[in-house]
């Protein structure tokens, strides 16, 4: 067994596979996390429950290591591809790593190996773009010399193994035969649905899966932006909405970010480029979501603005850089929009985050003598503050939450100057 790409998804699902009795080599192209993965280390900062354990217990047993080297691979029967798959500044797939993947694995190839992609893609992407890689590079036929196969991960900072295990996957195959071969295999490590199908139809479930989300974050979020404007309470109004039979509204906030959910939906969009398929719901979609970081500058901006302080030459302290609570991903982090903006206005820039090394430290420090705090994740150090002690810390009251974090009437008591994503 084999698994290309150590990151998020290739890390634990190589340690599930290793620690059920499979030898498994992984490849990563990072030097220095080869290095800390063959130490038992785990190389990702953040909450994740189970993962140094049993990082340390794989690795000591002998069931799993790590390397640079792809000639490792030429006795592997299985190999599952798990790198990151972007899209540019166009909303373009970039391939680049999944395309060096396949072109370095066809040449080590085994004869009758099983090479199944985890990465996101477009659909029609396995057809087009992995199917005739594979087929130059190893010299051979799919189906005869070797066997090709899709199943897109569906996993979540914070919470990796759990989601391996308990999260139903979508099992793709060129054959039928193929389809219920990675279902067996995959059975060892899930307790959850393993549903066989056919390349696109994984391809289109796991695009069409992420969409939805973010067009149902758009949706809560327009919501939240009609709430401030008409004097609402948007977290009030999603509770009440969502007592409702049928009725799932989602959780606004300050943006989305992570390696999924900004990215997938151009991926599902990418599978008609050039067809004669109109699409609205998705670019506003993602219009509006982008949008929101923006939001929390202006936010910022309002509240400044009674205290007679300008943008420009304004201290601002940002409370979290990563996309998620308690998690080191910054992967297409809204606080990088929101940094630009406030850089853009002029605004000195404070960072703090307290699972990213280059912004960690004590908090209070770089609270000092700011002029307004925007708080852009849910990090429990965050959570847990005491806002009145922390109000002290600051120049100017001015805060601002884009997660729903703090209610609004304390901080008001506290002598906050306050601002909320969906608070009137």
């Amino acid at each position: 067994m084999a698994v290309i790409g150590l990151g998020y998804v290739g890390l634990p699902v190589a340690s599930m596979l290793a620690e059920v009795g499979f030898d498994v080599i992984g490849v990563e192209i990072k030097a220095e996390r080869v290095e800390k993965i063959n130490a038992g280390i785990l190389p990702m900062e953040g909450h994740e429950p189970g993962m140094q354990d049993l990082l340390g217990k794989v690795v000591s047993s002998g069931k799993l290591r790590a390397t640079t080297l792809y000639k490792d691979l030429t006795d592997r029967d299985v190999i599952l591809i798990d790198v990151e798959t972007p899209v540019d500044d166009r909303n373009i797939p970039q391939y680049e790593a999944l395309r060096s993947s396949l072109i370095s694995l066809g040449p080590v190839l085994k004869a009758g190996a099983l090479v199944i992609i985890e990465s996101t893609i477009a659909p029609g992407t396995m057809e087009k773009l992995a199917l005739p890689l594979l087929e130059a590079g190893a010299g051979g036929k799919v189906n005869v010399d070797f066997f090709l196969g899709n199943c897109p991960e569906r996993v979540m900072p914070g919470k990796l193994l759990a989601n391996l295990k308990n999260l139903s996957r979508v099992v793709g195959g060129g054959t039928p035969e193929t389809a219920e071969t990675m279902v067996t295999l995959y059975r060892f490590i899930v307790a959850a649905d393993l549903d066989p199908v056919d390349w696109i139809t994984a391809e289109l479930v796991k695009t069409t899966e992420n969409a939805y989300r973010d067009t149902q974050i758009a949706f809560a979020n327009e919501v939240a932006l009609i709430c401030e404007a008409v004097g609402g309470d948007v977290w009030k109004v999603r509770e009440l909405v969502n007592k409702s039979p049928y009725r799932l509204m989602h959780l606004p906030g300050a943006g989305v970010g992570g390696h999924c959910i900004p990215k997938d939906p151009w991926l599902l969009a990418y599978s008609v480029n050039g067809l004669d398929v109109p699409l609205k719901v998705i670019p506003t979609s993602r219009a509006v979501n982008d949008g929101m970081p923006l939001h929390m500058a202006e936010l910022a901006q309002q509240a400044l603005a009674e205290h007679s302080q300008e943008m420009a030459g304004s201290r601002i302290l940002v409370m979290g850089y990563g996309y998620l609570e308690d998690s080191d991903d910054a992967r297409n982090s809204p606080s990088e929009a929101l940094v630009r903006r406030l850089h853009e206005s002029g605004a000195e820039v404070v960072i703090h985050d307290p699972y990213l090394a280059e912004y960690q430290g004590d908090l209070t420090q770089c609270a000092a003598n700011c002029d307004a705090a925007i708080v852009m994740v849910r990090h429990s150090e965050y959570t847990a503050l005491d806002m009145a002690a922390f109000k002290d810390l600051l120049r100017l009251p001015v805060l601002v939450d884009g997660r729903g974090i703090y209610d609004k009437e304390q901080m008001l008591g506290h002598g906050y100057t306050f601002r909320g994503v969906g608070i009137g």
